[in-house]
């Protein structure tokens, strides 16, 4: 039973792994050189294997692991320097809280659900939401 629970942590820890590292690449991928960011893009957004890359690529499996390697690295040195990732989870966490404590008011107010002013900085928090 254990084992069962090891290897569900393990996959749950892969996909963080994965969604990680795809968000630095949002961020950062264009300061890798441009094969790194091929391997990366291909890898992490393409949902190819090594396999498929270094096919597509015309390169080694080895050069494939080599590249996301060194590239993974790059990225979370970007991030160690420049944090540009933890401020945007920060951003959004507070726009949460600021949209969250708007609606909480509009709760205890209830005339205010009907204020066009209120309404507005509702939809606008929305959509800065959405586009995170």
């Amino acid at each position: 039973m254990h084992d069962n629970d090891k290897a569900s942590q393990d996959s749950i820890n892969a996909v963080e792994d994965v969604y990680e590292i795809a968000v630095l690449l949002d961020f950062y991928g264009l300061l890798l050189t441009e094969r790194q960011y091929d391997i990366m893009d291909l890898h992490y957004n393409g949902d190819l294997s090594l396999g498929e890359i270094a096919s597509d690529l015309g390169i080694s499996r080895q050069g494939v692991y080599d590249g996301i390697r060194k590239a993974k690295q790059a990225l979370i040195e970007y991030e160690k320097r420049l944090g540009l990732v933890e401020r945007f989870r920060e951003q959004e966490k507070i726009i949460e809280q600021a949209l969250e404590n708007l609606k909480r008011l509009g709760d205890k107010h209830p005339a205010l659900l009907e204020d066009k002013d209120y309404k507005k900085a509702v939809n606008l928090l929305d959509k800065v939401l959405d586009t995170l």
